[in-house]
């Protein structure tokens, strides 16, 4: 046993020549996309609506009382899960289109937020969608006071909202952390402010700009982030209430 394992030592350990990429492909049975070239695209394709475009729309139906109708919103288990949060503040939600469409088009809301008839969203359903958040702002836009959880519950450093209440403040909301909940309170309504955010973030642009939209001044929104789906084209915004 001594001679052979020398033996084998000298020969230097052995090598099996490598798998063809291929065959580790077909080996493993993973999904691909085979893309056959040399021919002309062309054709039409429905798109869906954005996810990101539609929750702050939806949001921004409790600003008022008239009915607001949004189409082609996509069948997105956090579309469904925020038209719950709205219905519970006392939204009425019609929806067009609930049925398959042949040509895969999304569906159409129709929000009516007639009457706020509860001004808290509670943890179960904010800790599920950290978008949710932002009806913070526009319930204490209209109501004057809100209650709102914290996306993390009580730990408010493992999912920060520290932008969001700067925000806030700087409109005249009066702010208190209580259990895990933003208490917040506007016994005159919010006014106008200059608002510069240290860094952007997504979510204060939209919970902020709701709130300023009905604030009783001209309020600017300075280094707020610009992306396709807020809609902004400059790197200040002014909102006021019309």
């Amino acid at each position: 046993m001594a001679i052979r394992r020398q033996a084998s030592a000298a020969r230097g350990p052995s090598r099996k020549p490598p798998i063809p990429y291929a065959t580790r492909l077909e080996k493993h049975s993973m999904d691909r996309i085979r893309i056959v070239g040399g021919e002309r695209l062309y054709g039409t394709i429905p798109i869906s609506g954005a996810k990101n475009a539609a929750l702050p729309l939806m949001i921004a139906s409790l600003l008022t009382s008239d009915r607001v109708t949004l189409k082609n919103v996509p069948n997105l288990a956090d579309v469904n899960l925020l038209a719950r949060i709205l219905r519970n503040h006392g939204t009425d939600l019609a929806v067009d289109g609930k049925r398959p469409q042949p040509n895969l088009q999304g569906e159409t809301f129709h929000l009516t937020a007639r009457d706020i008839v509860d001004t808290t969203a509670p943890y179960e359903m904010v800790s599920r969608m950290r978008a949710s958040f932002w009806v913070l702002g526009p319930i204490i836009a209209r109501m004057r006071a809100a209650k709102v959880s914290l996306p993390g519950g009580c730990a408010i450093g493992t999912r920060p909202v520290d932008l969001h209440l700067m925000g806030l403040k700087a409109l005249g909301a009066q702010l208190d952390i209580d259990g895990g909940y933003v208490i917040a309170r506007a016994p005159k309504g919010l006014h106008g402010g200059h608002i510069i955010f240290p860094k952007v973030s997504v979510g204060a642009t939209h919970n902020v700009l709701l709130a300023a939209a009905l604030a009783n001044k001209l309020a600017r929104i300075a280094w707020s982030v610009l992306r396709n789906d807020t809609n902004f084209d400059a790197h200040q915004i002014e909102a006021t209430a019309i």
